[in-house]
């Protein structure tokens, strides 16, 4: 057979594509393709398969692939995609087409260099600003919204979990794809506001699609990054952050965890992206997810180890959705026991938002925060009203964060049962997971922190608190958490075992950054 190249528009320059001590022919496979590496080139050549999610069935069909994967990629890498090669029978006629690119040195596959624990930091930072850099040039629209829509990415997920059940083979248990798919329907159930003004804000375009580190490789002017998804546009279209996330998943499956944590900063710093944590770990999961599935179909064509990967892949994806669960923490006790000194804690290992029902009480008054407010109990800006007041603005601001993404720790007193399933009906109606903590400590101790503290929003006083302690309802749902080892009740100053203690109950499976 003859190989003609045709719609060659870059010239060669071999100090680029210098495959220095490589093999001067070779070939690789992938899910899709075939590589064939000759000298100085590439040639990639699609299987005539057809699966679930792509049709390469026909020469007409792998022709169009070719032609569109090109015209794609050079979004990225203008000169390693030269263009399109004819394939010819002996008669002369095209059979087949395939992808011309250049030649990249193998050695230096992102990958590969992160396996060898090689410095890439510089070169990963450079991936991050031009990825941002196409994103922010990257077409958007209508139809690329709808892709990129919380209804769009759940069609998304639900494609993937039934391919991956009709797989033959049984390589993942049915309770782990089972618990996979409940957490991210959970995830999504409540968060049509955040995925809107996603839309709103520009972050759903047209992106690469399936970033991965065997597709990047790191030269001395710069990073290339290869091989976008070409075969459905509608699983490029999607948001920048999930364009990144899969670059991310792909670090941390290699053992780069801290670099891929650090790789979605840089990719939010360069895009100016205010995403919430909970949404980072959401797109991790579902890149981890899909590639479970591909992992599972390289498996079924002969592929030893990829039963494993996939195994691990599946739990990676449970690990991020547990870690972006979206959450309400209420945290409570009697004036002194340290609640809103453990909710600054929590809240800066977690990244969650403080709501603290003094703040806002005062707020609501028109009052400064640390302007002291002193008033007989029931009385002044603490009636039942004002009270009833606050906590009704504190849930309807918990609410809306929640719905954003955000996860919210709740500081009041939450002395009494309404006031707790009122919180268990904003969780609920946000989809969010409810965590109730109720803080305790010896009288003379909270007496002392009552009448030592000189900048804390609270006004209250031993003699109030032992009122407001006469009424407290029961709260049988919350854990406890005794701060009586606190003597400072500052954030620093919270003994690390009460802090892991807690943060244990927020995140008992915690496993990723």
């Amino acid at each position: 057979m003859v190989i003609r190249e045709v719609a060659l528009t870059v010239r060669d320059s071999p100090e680029q594509a210098r495959p220095g001590a490589e093999p001067y022919a070779d070939v690789s496979e992938t899910l899709s393709a075939v590589v064939f590496f000759v000298g100085d080139r590439a040639y990639k050549l699609k299987k005539p398969l057809k699966t679930g999610f792509l049709d390469f069935s026909t020469p007409e069909a792998r022709a169009a692939a070719c032609a569109r994967e090109t015209e794609l990629n050079r979004r990225f890498a203008r000169d390693v995609y030269l263009g399109v090669a004819e394939l010819h029978d002996p008669a002369g006629r095209t059979c087949d087409h395939l992808v011309v690119m250049r030649r990249m040195p193998a050695a230096r596959r992102l990958a590969s260099l992160v396996q060898a624990g090689e410095p890439v930091s510089a070169a990963v930072r450079e991936v991050a600003k031009k990825l941002a850099a196409q994103h922010a040039s990257a077409a958007r629209g209508p139809a690329i919204s709808e892709q990129g829509s919380r209804d769009g990415l759940w069609r998304r997920w639900r494609d993937n979990v039934e391919q991956i059940r009709l797989l033959p083979g049984h390589l993942l248990g049915a309770p782990d794809v089972d618990e996979v798919d409940r957490l991210a329907g959970r995830f999504l159930a409540g968060r049509t506001p955040l995925f809107e003004a996603r839309i709103r804000d520009g972050h759903v375009l047209d992106g690469h699609g399936d970033l991965l580190a065997a597709d990047i490789f790191c030269l001395e002017d710069g990073p290339r990054i290869l091989d976008c998804l070409e075969f459905d546009d509608r699983l490029r279209w999607l948001d920048g952050l999930d364009d990144a996330a899969f670059l991310a998943m792909d670090l941390e499956r290699l053992g780069a965890a801290e670099l891929a944590e650090r790789f979605t900063g840089w990719y939010i710093e360069y895009s100016g992206d205010p995403a919430p944590l909970s949404l980072r770990h959401h797109y991790i999961a579902y890149r981890a997810f899909v590639r479970a599935k591909v992992a599972c179909l390289r498996s079924g064509q002969g592929d030893s180890r990829s039963a494993g990967e996939a195994r691990q892949l599946v739990t990676m994806a449970q690990q991020h959705l547990e870690a972006g669960a979206v959450t309400l923490v209420v945290i409570g006790g009697l004036p002194g026991t340290g609640k809103s000194a453990l909710a600054a804690a929590l809240a800066d290992r977690l990244g969650f938002t403080v709501l603290s029902s003094d703040r806002i009480r005062k707020e609501l008054a028109g009052i400064p925060a640390g302007q002291h407010s002193a008033a007989a109990y029931r009385a002044g800006i603490y009636t039942r009203a004002w009270t009833e007041r606050t906590y009704a603005e504190l849930l309807h601001r918990a609410g809306r964060l929640l719905c954003l993404g955000e996860s919210v720790i709740a500081d009041a007193t939450w002395g009494s049962a309404e006031q707790r399933a009122a919180a268990a009906a904003t969780a609920d109606a946000a989809a969010a997971d409810l965590i109730q903590l109720q803080c305790t400590a010896p009288p003379a101790l909270t007496a002392r922190r009552m009448t030592s503290r000189t900048d804390d929003a609270s006004d209250a006083d031993p003699v109030v608190a032992a009122r407001m302690a006469a009424e407290q309802a029961p709260w049988p749902d919350a854990v406890t958490i005794d701060a009586g080892e606190c003597e400072t009740c500052g954030p620093a100053g919270w003994p690390a075992p009460l802090v892991q203690r807690a943060l244990g109950v927020i995140r008992p499976h915690q496993a990723v950054p």
